[in-house]
């Protein structure tokens, strides 16, 4: 599956579906989680935290609440226990199965943060190409405008670099 490298706040993003980065126990933390809860307001967050917990690389799905989507879909790529970092595995996991939620639920669009990196501990150049790697190999029904998307400049041609190299 095509997909398209963007940079920018996810929270501002209009799609069928955003991704959150999330933990297992799907509390609203910091990077990609605040930026949602922050437009969003306590209601996704209370929404998460009733739709977990889940095991590593599951997702939960709930509404969107004030963004500009119909849904969020909760991807745990970290642990919210132990060393708290994600793995390869993780990721891997956890961007497959965001991507079979949203295509379950006949969304045409997505939005994919770097699951793994920042407070998870993961590499983003590695996290990318893995994501990448998932995405690619995706055979989606419904899906056809995938963003990945990057916050800051460096994060975004980080990405972008990765992802040309997978």
């Amino acid at each position: 599956m095509e997909f398209t490298v963007i940079q920018g706040d996810i929270a501002d993003e209009s799609a069928d579906a955003l991704v959150n980065a999330a933990g297992t126990s799907l509390h609203m933390g910091s990077g990609v989680a605040g930026a949602l809860r922050r437009v969003s307001g306590e209601e996704l967050q209370e929404a998460a935290v009733a739709a977990g917990p889940v095991h590593l690389g599951e997702t939960a799905v709930t509404g969107a609440f004030d963004l500009d989507a119909e849904y969020v879909i909760h991807a745990a790529a970290m642990p919210h226990y132990g060393d708290g970092e994600a793995t390869e595995a993780s990721i891997r996991d956890a961007a497959r199965n965001a991507l079979e939620a949203a295509d379950a639920r006949d969304c045409e669009s997505l939005v994919i943060p770097a699951l793994g990196a920042g407070v998870a501990g993961y590499d983003l150049a590695e996290g990318a190409r893995v994501i990448a790697e998932e995405i690619r190999a995706f055979d989606a029904d419904s899906l056809s405008d995938v963003r990945f998307i990057a916050y800051s400049d460096e994060e975004y041609e980080t990405v972008r670099q990765a992802v040309d190299a997978a």
